[in-house]
């Protein structure tokens, strides 16, 4: 019983990370509310963490509590009807839309934040 509602959860999840994905998207969408959306998005799409995955409980538990409510305040601050229409093309996709760009400019992001990280740990050493 508890298996079958989580992963109901975990499947409403998806499809509300797709519908906020094509909300950020969308011109009807607020400039500040395509921001966050976007943000929700590309950490949850992201394959490194706030809290990396490998720390026992607290790895997993951001992903658990900050998609969620990401998602959740997303929702919130989006014009009214507009998130029922994203989930039904959600659902009408089936799966999660792919886009290089994006995945280039996240992984471009962090090599940047890890470079500047090597330079600063170099600089303070010496």
């Amino acid at each position: 019983m508890v298996k079958a509602s989580l992963r109901d959860w975990a499947r409403r999840i998806k499809r509300d990370l797709v519908a906020v994905y094509l909300a950020a998207r969308d011109p009807r969408v607020p400039w500040y509310v395509k921001l966050l959306a976007g943000a929700v998005v590309a950490y949850a799409l992201s394959p490194i963490d706030l809290i990396p995955d490998f720390i026992p409980v607290l790895g997993y538990l951001d992903d658990v509590i900050l998609v969620p409510v990401g998602l959740w305040l997303v929702i919130r601050l989006m014009p009214p009807g507009l998130i029922d229409e994203y989930r039904a093309a959600a659902d009408a996709m089936g799966r999660a839309p792919t886009n290089r760009i994006a995945a280039v400019v996240i992984i471009a992001v962090w090599i940047g934040l890890a470079a500047m990280l090597a330079t600063w740990l170099y600089s303070s050493a010496s």
